[in-house]
């Protein structure tokens, strides 16, 4: 047994941090209870976890009385059970609850952590962006003085930092960029077009993103369409957007796929990409699809990251600092 010291028993947040997170919160419910959106609670441990080859799902075994034990998955969203309750007539609904991400830990990143997920039907995903600034600047209200917020194509963010068109770079082309920028890179394929598209947005666009300012970036590959709609066109692009602040993501928006048949296949797409990269197999949400295959709603949904947003609040350099026992002190 490890004894804890005398201090790390402590909380890492003060009590006025503390404070805050509580008034931010309370400002949120009243935003959402001025525009009737319903706040609800989904469980957090189910039977179907993330797919995607790029979250990983902390795994429970349930042993239920005269049942053998099967594998649960703790979330890393709420969106399956929450487009579930869409399907089912709920209308536009939020929710506040701890997620749950195994593996990721730093400054802007703990295992747990609180997230603020919430659909709005009949509303298009530029729509909802327009409602994410006035929640954002609302919950800051008092906090931080922001400059009007800014929105870029994705394409206009890209070129703008690495003077290059994403859609149509070629691979080499993404990689001459990354070794004249003097990036280091490991474990990246020559092949892999999106891995280093995708290097050079976390690298050379998003730290030049939301200077003082809320910056929304918007109409991604349709590669990295995630939950998202993809608009046929070409080249074709996923209605997806992210939010940022000092450059850093807060937010994760879309225009929500309601196609059950294209949804199974990006869960078949994500299961191979799994399976390569020697990742555990993760089940298929058969309720989300049967929720889906009985109608979705149009909508669009978004998720931001709570704790992030109470340190732009209050000037923290990191989440652990408005936490009050983040992954190494609980």
């Amino acid at each position: 047994m490890t004894l804890a010291t005398n201090s790390d028993w402590r909380p890492t947040a003060s009590l006025d941090v503390l404070k805050l997170r509580a008034q931010m919160l309370a400002r949120i419910r009243r935003f959402f209870l001025e525009r009737d959106v319903l706040e609800v609670e989904t469980p957090a441990l189910s039977a179907a976890g993330a797919t995607d080859p790029h979250l990983h799902s902390f795994t429970a075994q349930s042993a239920l009385p005269g049942r053998a034990a099967v594998p649960r998955y703790l979330h890393t969203s709420p969106e399956f059970p929450m487009k579930r309750l869409l399907a089912a007539g709920s209308g536009s609904i939020y929710q506040i609850c701890k997620v749950f991400r195994d593996g990721e830990m730093g400054r802007l990143h703990n295992p747990e952590f609180t997230m603020l997920e919430w659909y709005r039907v009949g509303l298009g995903y530029h729509e909802l962006m327009d409602e994410v600034a006035e929640l954002v600047t609302k919950a800051l209200q008092g906090q931080r003085t922001l400059a009007p917020i800014q929105k870029l194509t994705y394409r206009e963010a890209f070129m703008r930092a690495c003077g290059v068109e994403p859609h149509g770079a070629t691979t080499q082309e993404l990689i001459d960029i990354a070794r004249s920028r003097d990036i280091a890179v490991s474990g990246l394929s020559p092949e892999d077009r999106d891995g280093w598209r995708d290097l050079l947005l976390t690298r050379l666009v998003e730290p030049q993103l939301g200077n003082e300012r809320l910056t929304f970036v918007y109409d991604y590959p349709a590669s990295a369409a995630a939950a998202a709609r993809v608009r046929t066109e070409e080249p074709p692009v996923a209605e997806r957007f992210e939010l940022y602040l000092d450059g850093v993501e807060l937010a994760n928006g879309f225009q929500e796929l309601a196609d059950q048949r294209e949804q199974r296949d990006r869960f078949e797409r994500d299961r191979i990409a799994r399976e390569r990269q020697g990742l555990p197999t993760i089940p298929i949400d058969e309720r989300l699809i049967a929720a889906l295959a009985n109608g979705l709603p149009a909508c669009s949904g978004v998720a931001l990251g709570f704790d992030r947003l109470v340190m732009f609040a209050v000037g923290a350099t990191s989440v652990g600092q408005v936490m009050t026992f983040p992954h190494d002190r609980a």
